[in-house]
């Protein structure tokens, strides 16, 4: 099944085309304050963060560690969610937390009416120095999910300013293929904008693979972003294949250059690296 969040915000007339630069993300979505304004916005896909309460009652809640609590749970959280036409990103930092937030979203999936994205980071990538969520138990935990939902499954990052940072390597991509060439479910990859530029022919290589296949560009606030860095993707690619989940100043100006769909992409496979 391919990614049907354009299709959706398209038939409700919230994009004028299949252009995946012109979804709004909003971030942190973890209080009930956050959640009103992200509800009543502008924004198209709400990212939030999920984590275990250890206080009695130990339940899924939103928050994003540090933190350890929360004035909103998840069941709380999505029973919001529900009576809107918003999208969601669901993150994981932890594998404790999927199953039981898998029965609290299967509750409510026939009533949801955005598209529903679940992320977890499953291997570690450039930089990358927190634990990724074991990739087979989360992947076990989501599977059942119906075929519509979108997995984001990345890669753990980090960028030191002034070095040079290297970008997502053949093995990193390799690996994250071959654990997603049997899913049934459409993958975007989330990856951080800062290492883009170093890692073209890997990218465009792992998008060659599947229709399946879609990028999440997304940034640090502490990165140094630019747009050069990013034209190459938008130019080289089908707008509906690479989502930008940058600060809005940098999508609108990306959504301004109209993808060229270039065939010359095969130019820059694996083979030819």
């Amino acid at each position: 099944m391919s990614d049907q969040t354009l299709d959706y915000f398209l038939s409700r007339s919230q994009i004028s085309r299949k252009d995946a630069a012109e979804i709004r993300w909003c971030h942190a979505v973890n209080s009930r304050r956050r959640l009103a304004e992200a509800l009543t916005g502008p924004t198209h896909m709400m990212e939030a963060d999920i984590i275990m309460r250890r206080l009695d009652p130990e339940e899924p809640i939103m928050a994003h560690p540090p933190d350890t609590d929360s004035d909103i749970t998840l069941k709380e959280w999505l029973a919001e969610v529900k009576t809107h036409d918003k999208g969601i990103k669901l993150d994981f930092k932890s594998l404790e937390a999927v199953p039981p937030s898998m029965v609290l979203l299967k509750e409510v999936l026939a009533e949801l009416r955005g598209p529903v994205w679940i992320n977890a980071d499953i291997l570690s990538g450039p930089g990358g120095t927190n634990r990724p969520v074991e990739p087979q138990a989360f992947l076990s935990a989501v599977r059942s999910l119906p075929t519509q939902t979108v997995l984001s499954l990345g890669w753990t990052t980090g960028w030191t300013p002034g070095s040079d940072n290297p970008g997502y390597s053949w093995d990193m991509v390799n690996a994250m293929e071959e654990i997603c060439r049997t899913l049934q479910h459409p993958v975007s990859f989330p990856v951080r904008a800062a290492l883009l530029a170093q890692s073209f022919s890997q990218m465009g290589w792992l998008l060659q693979q599947s229709e399946r296949y879609t990028l999440t560009v997304w940034t640090h606030p502490n990165d140094k972003l630019t747009v050069e860095d990013l034209l190459p993707y938008r130019k080289a690619f089908e707008g509906s294949k690479i989502y930008y989940d940058v600060p809005d100043s940098t999508r609108t100006e990306l959504s301004r250059t109209s993808p060229d769909c270039l065939s010359a992409v095969n130019t820059h496979c694996k083979e030819s690296d």
